[in-house]
């Protein structure tokens, strides 16, 4: 390959990259699977006919964007200890 098409791939390759990494630390990332969790476990509530299927599948659902938010935290705070 010649240069100027090897400096393309290594752009197009960086804007995908950047895009795959803005989407893992997105909201819409986070809601879309807290909505999925959610559903997922009410039909599970539902089909075992366990009590208050509504208010009980919001624990996991909850667990899950506590655990994203506190994720980040533990990140730095082992990025910061390595340095």
């Amino acid at each position: 390959m010649n240069t100027k098409k090897e400096i393309e791939s290594i752009k197009a390759r960086n804007v995908r990259v950047e895009a795959n990494k803005a989407w893992e630390v997105s909201w819409a990332r986070r809601i879309m699977i807290a909505v999925l969790t959610y559903i997922v476990i009410l039909l599970f509530f539902l089909v075992a006919a366990l009590p208050n299927p509504f208010v009980n599948s919001l624990v996991p659902t909850l667990g899950f964007l506590i655990s994203t938010l506190t994720i980040d935290l533990a990140k730095q705070e082992w990025i910061k200890r390595r340095k």
